[in-house]
């Protein structure tokens, strides 16, 4: 295969590093040991070595180990109208989304957000058919390894792909977003919260609230009184409620709360959305 202009450079930089450690190695696991041993030497610093465990993960990995999987898929329907179609884009907060016809097992496109967005944008705009939007979809198996996906999406310029069984049924999805947070990490977006303000006011009743929150505060803020005794912050007691490790999309309702998994990963939960009901009084600084 041909280098790119860069790509040489790169393999000759990691080569002269593990040739100071201990000549080039042999197997996956030296290479590993290599690096982590040249990191202790402060040959990489630990966000390189990291990355450097990520790539060598995406090669091991396949699409359905970081799948979003069918049941907790956000869809659309081929017959869906644009009134429908505007809260899910709202409150999802994802830019693509697949349209299926009579079940999840039939996806005949990929709408997108922006072009549902043009229509409202245009005042002159005719009635709004969802079939003159859509875009193809792309369809890979669940056995697709990672790193060759990323080959693929970076080639064709897809940002997502349903993932098909071997039966070709639908499994779930995946996008270059979950690909390359395999690398490099969580991606922060605009939904993210910041540490030092863990709870974010999104609209009148609906809260962007980070899960590691303590639940003192999460009660202080919203006027609530859930226990600590057990957990000692909202996700935990989140987790406790759904009675497992729940994925994202999940939600659960606690004393009247609906709390939404936005962001989770197979330890923990990161990110939740949270619905107060109508009858709580919230805080003057808890306006937009």
């Amino acid at each position: 295969m041909a280098e790119d202009g860069q790509s040489g450079p790169r393999r000759a930089w990691l080569k002269r590093v593990l040739q100071q450690v201990s000549g080039e190695p042999r197997n996956r696991a030296q290479l590993l040991g290599d690096l982590r041993e040249a990191t202790e030497r402060g040959l990489l610093d630990a966000d390189a070595l990291e990355m450097l465990e990520g790539v060598l993960a995406v090669g091991e990995l396949q699409a359905r180990d970081i799948m979003v999987p069918r049941s907790h898929m956000t869809v659309v329907g081929r017959g869906d109208e644009a009134q429908k179609l505007l809260p899910v884009v709202v409150e999802s907060g994802h830019s693509r989304f697949p349209v299926i016809g009579e079940d999840r097992d039939q996806v005949v496109g990929i709408l997108l957000a922006k072009d549902l967005l043009r229509y409202y944008a245009d005042p002159a705009h005719g009635e709004f058919d969802i079939r003159e939007v859509v875009r193809p979809a792309v369809f890979v198996p669940e056995s697709k390894r990672l790193n060759v996906l990323l080959k693929e999406f970076r080639k064709n310029r897809h940002h997502m792909a349903i993932v098909v069984d071997e039966y070709g049924g639908v499994a779930g999805l995946v996008t270059i977003e979950d690909v390359i947070e395999q690398i490099v990490g969580d991606i922060a977006d605009e939904y993210d919260v910041e540490e030092d303000h863990p709870i974010r006011r999104e609209s009148e009743r609906q809260f962007a609230v980070r899960a590691l929150t303590r639940i003192p505060e999460f009660n202080a803020y919203f006027g609530t009184a859930f226990s600590d005794l057990e957990f000692d912050t909202i996700g935990g007691l989140t987790a406790n409620a759904f009675g497992r490790l729940p994925r994202r999309g999940d939600a659960v309702r606690i004393q009247d709360f609906e709390f939404r998994v936005v962001r989770a990963d197979r330890r923990r939960i990161d990110l939740l959305k949270v619905i107060a009901p109508r009858d709580i009084p919230l805080p003057p600084d808890a306006g937009p």
